[in-house]
């Protein structure tokens, strides 16, 4: 039987400096993606907040992923399957905010971030 069309070698696109969330991907970061979705909880944010290596091993993260949310390390996340949807809720849970995270994508400070951010609006 033929691979799933998304998982084919040949599917996958490149953009540089993204990583593309494909089918590999997805496979790649299920229980990143799953322990994310699980915060939507209340008694899952405090089981996080008590002891995030154990909450992480319950989801069976890999030790990359692992890594990454104790680095708080976004692009490390997205790198090891994160969705962005599934990380947004872990984001802030960290007290990341969206300006955090565009800092990380764009690889600058939270400060020179948001004086982009106020230079484009003007």
């Amino acid at each position: 039987m033929d691979a799933h069309p998304l998982t084919r070698p040949e599917a996958r696109r490149e953009i540089e400096g993204t990583v593309i969330f494909d089918g590999v991907q997805a496979m790649k970061g299920y229980a990143l993606n799953k322990m994310c979705f699980s915060l939507n909880d209340a008694a899952n944010r405090a089981a996080f907040r008590a002891d995030e290596t154990a909450y992480c091993e319950r989801f069976g993260l890999t030790p990359a992923q692992c890594a990454a949310v104790a680095a708080r390390d976004v692009l490390g996340m997205l790198a090891a399957g994160g969705n962005v949807y599934y990380l947004a809720k872990l984001a802030g849970v960290l007290g990341l905010g969206v300006q955090d995270l565009g800092a990380q994508q764009t690889g600058v400070s939270v400060e020179e971030f948001k004086a982009k951010l106020v230079k484009a609006g003007q």
